[in-house]
């Protein structure tokens, strides 16, 4: 059974997570745009929920796109 690596955010103490942070959470979005599950994360559930939420922020901010990669 292979070992979990702690999520990210846990690792340091619980620090929040900041939907001003777009460098950050970037790494938690697809070459598409869209939100990567936890399985490709390797976040807690609890602090998934949290960049999820800083992510839809961050989008309704334009500090993050809705979409990426669409041309015409």
């Amino acid at each position: 059974m292979p070992i979990r690596k702690p999520c990210r955010f846990c690792a340091r103490d619980g620090g929040p997570v900041d939907y001003k942070d777009d460098r950050v959470l970037e790494k938690f979005l697809s070459d598409r745009g869209k939100i990567l599950p936890r399985r490709a994360t390797g976040n807690c559930a609890k602090c998934q929920r949290k960049v999820a939420l800083a992510i839809k922020r961050a989008r309704y901010l334009a500090l993050l796109p809705y979409i990426r990669g669409y041309t015409d």
